[in-house]
């Protein structure tokens, strides 16, 4: 997101938490590869020809990511600083929301399914109905697939979390990459907020 998430979206308090459990205690894990030139002068490796840098926000007490966080690095007075920020479209619905379940199909191209068999086939299903919401944000159990010609229907219970009804669909409706078919939506009880680090209160 453009910005702090301080300035447009008030105290970190309200979203520096874990959606599921609530609580505060997070780590972030970074992972790092990088192409760095060599300075024949100095023996310095110096001047990124090639970098890929990815983080994920992790809950230490329920051992879950946290999609509604980003971590950003910017410079200030000389210095490198990483800060957490919020997701502006995502924190309150993933915070302030309950887990809703839903028994849905996407039928997708089957050129979108990169595998679907062995062991990596429920994420790559996953990823094939929904793409990264399917792998990072929501929780999917895919029941079983089928193949119609060149298109794959993919059958699975959702669960991802919202303030409604209304807008649960509209965020499976969203993040589906084919033809989406809801054929039940349910609210769940939130899980337990965590012992440590957290009130409960949001």
């Amino acid at each position: 997101m453009e910005g702090s998430a301080r300035d447009s979206i008030g105290t970190a308090s309200s979203w520096l938490r874990c959606y599921r459990c609530w609580s505060q205690n997070l780590e972030v894990q970074v992972h790092y590869e990088g192409v760095l030139k060599v300075d024949p002068e100095t023996a310095e490796a110096v001047d990124p020809v090639e970098e890929v840098q990815e983080a994920v926000v992790q809950c230490l007490d329920c051992l879950h990511d946290q999609p509604h966080l980003n971590l950003t690095f910017y410079e200030e007075n000389g210095r490198r600083i990483s800060k957490i920020e919020a997701v502006e479209d995502r924190w309150e619905r993933m915070v302030a929301g309950t887990p809703w379940v839903a028994s849905c199909t996407v039928t997708v191209d089957g050129e979108q399914v990169e595998s679907c068999s062995g062991p990596d086939a429920a994420d790559s299903l996953a990823f094939g109905a929904f793409g990264d919401h399917g792998t990072r944000e929501f929780f999917t159990h895919v029941r079983f697939h089928k193949h119609e010609g060149d298109q794959i229907v993919i059958h699975m219970l959702v669960e991802l979390y919202a303030r409604s009804a209304e807008e649960a669909a509209e965020v499976l409706e969203d993040a589906a990459r084919g033809d989406l078919a809801i054929t039940s939506l349910a609210e769940e009880s939130r899980p337990p907020a965590a012992a440590t680090g957290s009130d409960g209160q949001h």
